[in-house]
């Protein structure tokens, strides 16, 4: 019989108490609460980092009944309660120092309700520092201090420099009491979707363990392709009944759209709980995790730095940059990376550079589809439609069809979306046939002023070559020249030579002259 699926439930003894599924991580848990003092930890957006600070929430209130049958009613031995400030920031939009202000300040009341205050606390870190004393002297124990979603203020203020400058100069003395009040804090744990580097929240904080790519806790947030055959089995059967699969052919459907994080080089993927969980409860795959939050300030921090996407796609970065955002960098790939767009899919350790890539099929189509009406003019509800209309005109051999609507599809773009002309060109040209390879078998090459393309389908093959200001006649030659046809020679499909010229002074495509062969 299939599991009780805790979708959106990130209440640990909700889940216990009402029969939901539990992925037992509290080995790990265990081991975190009595190796280490103070830790922060990064993962994606919906990974399950609400549950971890409930699970722990429970743990240090004694709650020994809530994990009857889990790992940790075996390790510990003791169940002691200790008082816990649970300090959660994603309740709250922060469009104003005001409105973090105030989440600050409604939390320190509650906990100075429970503990008491002095007249002379009258700053935020003060009466923090005053309440986590009073905490430890009035119980006997020492304080928990668990912050969800640290982040949400920084990430909100991403375009507006002298916002995050006063957020963040709020949160670091406030955050720094975890280290002034050391003597009277048992553990400390803060979790968000990035890490603001440099001059940040965390420069006085040198005692935070930092255990996002950490291989001893890889798998403390996230599921595992073991724990799904171990947990789930029951539950991928049904699945395979609903969609007319074998169990077989679903465990792979489900890892190619949801598996793929990885948080450390060479470590295990880590599947996206969220988006799997609710494909079991539904017994439909869907993008689900990409529908609970678009990435708009990934979008506009992409635009606002001119970003080629080919090199999002492909891109190297050593731990330093994938560790820390800086609020004035013009590189968007920690950011990225940080909020589980892009994942380590290789490691060098001699030059210790770390390749990024999309972790699976839902979010790289997601993310793709989603960037479309960013860098066009064509809407969200159209773009679909758009793109039923290219893989048609690809499929049925109508090359100049597919060119025109191209040539429209720039046409339409308003002069404002462009700031650098190449980098637009060739950002518009990778949406396109990124979309157009989740259908059709797509090959794209992408350099200086150029792209050469490779698409395929039953009965067709098309080798293009994109040029900015030459002309569509070199773009053909440069395709005999390259020799791009020759892995095709005994191939059946028609043959279709292509080449384009975009104009910078037209500011789109200016030309395109085709060659047709049959094998």
């Amino acid at each position: 019989m299939a599991h009780l699926y805790p979708v959106g439930i990130q209440n640990f003894e909700k889940i216990r108490k009402e029969g939901f599924l539990y992925i037992d991580k509290t080995a790990l848990i265990y081991q975190l609460v009595k190796t280490g003092s103070y830790y922060f930890l990064s993962r994606p957006r919906r990974f399950g980092k609400s549950l971890l600070i409930s699970t722990l929430e429970a743990y240090f209130q004694g709650k020994k009944k809530l994990f009857e049958g889990l790992a940790i009613e075996r390790l510990e031995k003791d169940w002691i309660s200790y008082p816990i400030f649970h300090l959660d920031l994603n309740i709250s939009q922060y469009n104003s120092l005001d409105s973090l202000y105030k989440i600050l300040n409604d939390s320190l009341s509650h906990w100075e309700d429970l503990y008491g205050t002095r007249p002379s606390e009258t700053t935020l870190p003060l009466r923090f520092a005053g309440v986590v004393r009073r905490a430890y002297e009035k119980t006997g124990q020492r304080v928990v201090i668990l912050v969800d979603e640290y982040d949400k203020p920084l990430l909100q203020s991403l375009h507006d420099e002298e916002l995050q400058t006063e957020l963040r100069d709020m949160l670091k003395p406030f955050y720094g009491v975890l280290k002034t009040m050391d003597g009277c804090i048992r553990l400390g744990l803060l979790t968000g979707v990035t890490k603001f580097g440099k001059v940040s929240v965390f420069s006085d904080l040198n005692n935070l363990m930092d255990i996002s790519m950490d291989e001893r806790y890889v798998e403390i947030c996230g599921i595992t392709e073991k724990e799904i055959h171990s947990y789930l089995k029951e539950d991928l059967d049904e699945l395979a009944i609903a969609q007319r699969m074998s169990y077989d052919e679903v465990g792979a459907e489900l890892k190619k759209r949801y598996d793929g994080y990885h948080f450390v080089e060479n470590s295990v993927g880590m599947y996206n709980p969220f988006s799997l969980l609710n494909t079991l409860a539904k017994r439909k795959f869907g993008d689900y995790w990409f529908e609970t939050g678009t990435p708009s300030y990934l979008v506009e921090l992409l635009k606002h730095t001119d970003y080629n996407l080919y090199d999002m796609a492909h891109t190297e970065a050593n731990a330093d940059v994938l560790n820390s955002i800086d609020a004035v960098s013009r590189n968007p790939i920690p950011v990225i990376y940080q909020s589980g767009y892009l994942t380590i899919k290789d490691f060098d350790p001699r030059f210790k550079i770390y390749t990024l890539g999309f972790p699976n099929q839902e979010v790289e189509e997601g993310f793709i589809n989603y960037l479309l009406p960013y860098y066009t003019s064509v809407n969200a509800v159209d773009s679909s439609f758009l793109l039923f209309q290219f893989i048609k005109e690809i499929e049925s051999g109508e090359v100049d069809a597919f060119l025109q609507r191209l040539q429209c599809l720039f046409a339409d773009t308003p002069y404002e979306l462009i700031r650098n002309l190449e980098v637009h060109y060739q950002n518009v040209l990778f949406i396109v046939f990124k979309l157009i390879g989740f259908y059709v078998k797509a090959e794209y090459h992408a350099s200086q002023g150029r792209i050469d393309l490779v698409l395929q389908t039953d009965h067709y093959i098309y080798i293009m070559e994109f040029k900015l200001n030459g002309t569509a006649e070199e773009a053909l030659q440069q395709i005999e020249d390259k020799q791009y046809a020759l892995p095709f020679a005994s191939d059946p499909r028609t043959l279709f030579k292509i080449g384009v010229n975009f104009s910078d002074e037209t500011r789109n495509i200016e030309k395109w002259i085709k060659s047709k062969s049959y094998c």
